[in-house]
């Protein structure tokens, strides 16, 4: 994933934008599109040797939840129309008038240009695109037309909190985010078990191939896909590995959880503060070779005005 900060912005308007605060308690929005997940005690976190250890994705440890609603796929491009269109919202992306752009997405002319410039150094296959947004996702010339019921991207975690102030929703801390794309199952790897392509059948968008150079589309999609592809878990959810990454409301950290005493662990909220925000999920970008993140415990942080074309989210209700 990559960040704003510490990007060479050539002449880009990147004003500073004020961090909303999240949620205390979103109770009023409408449970349509939602399922009622009892909450209750799990194991979170993961010690898997596919653990990230730089990232914290351990200890395993006993959390409680209390019961809450989840969005059962991401928000899409669609609503986020809707929202925009009754809020009059601006995004992040369009203060800044830019955002991150996958560089294979675009013409390639255009993205030799570009990335002289405005690639990411370490992460050339990133470039600061010009006027890409929500709407926009390649940039000036891109629509959305075909994707109304992909997830919308180019949000940042800012984007997130305000489209829940509007619907009357927030965003899932970690905890309730692992606890639901898990789906009842105890420490497996994926949402659907520990085999990523359970006899030869895929189960989520990811890279298949080379990274960065060459995407095969294996399993169908090369870019998002829609919200409900693939099969749901045993919770109901669509994607909760790759497709997106999915904001939550929680500061990343990557200690925290290992300094959590026990009677902290009751629907734990993360640290007090930081600079960046917990992602989990994965994305469409995601391959073995150098990002196993879609796996459930995986997590990376971002920060808050951040935006790119893998960066979603989905919502949640208190009950």
């Amino acid at each position: 994933m990559v960040s704003r900060s510490g990007v060479r912005e050539d002449g880009a308007d990147c004003r500073s934008v004020p961090t909303a605060e999240p949620i205390p308690c979103a109770d009023s929005g409408s449970t349509d599109g939602m399922v009622r997940l009892e909450g209750g005690d799990f194991l979170m976190g993961s010690v898997s040797p596919e653990v990230f250890e730089a990232d914290g994705e351990g200890p395993v440890r006993h959390v409680t939840l209390r019961p809450f609603y989840v969005d059962v796929h991401t928000v899409s491009v669609a609503d986020f129309r809707r929202f925009v269109a009754q809020a009059g919202y601006t995004t992040d992306a369009e203060r800044f008038g830019w955002s991150f752009v996958f560089r294979n997405h675009l013409p390639r002319k255009y993205a030799d240009r570009l990335a002289r410039t405005r690639a990411v150094v370490g992460l050339e296959w990133w470039i600061a695109v010009p006027s890409a947004r929500w709407d926009r996702p390649e940039g000036e010339r891109s629509d959305v037309k075909d994707r109304l019921y992909h997830p919308v991207t180019h949000v940042s975690w800012n984007d997130a909190i305000a489209y829940c102030r509007w619907a009357g929703k927030r965003l899932a801390t970690e905890a309730e985010w692992e606890y639901a794309a898990r789906g009842g199952l105890e420490q497996a790897t994926y949402p659907w078990g520990n085999e990523l392509a359970p006899a030869g059948k895929h189960r989520c968008n990811i890279w298949q191939g080379r990274f960065p150079h060459q995407d095969t589309a294996e399993d169908g999609y090369a870019g998002t896909c829609p919200v409900t592809a693939f099969e749901n878990n045993g919770y109901g959810l669509y994607n909760c590995s790759g497709n997106t990454w999915e904001w939550t409301a929680d500061w990343m950290s990557t200690d925290h959880h290992a300094q959590q005493h026990r009677d902290t662990r009751d629907n734990p909220t993360g640290p007090h503060g930081g600079t960046h925000k917990t992602q989990k999920g994965g994305s469409f970008l995601c391959h073995r070779s150098y990002c196993n993140r879609y796996r459930v415990a995986a997590r990376i942080g971002n920060t808050p005005d951040s935006s790119a074309a893998n960066a979603g989210f989905r919502c949640v209700r208190d009950i």
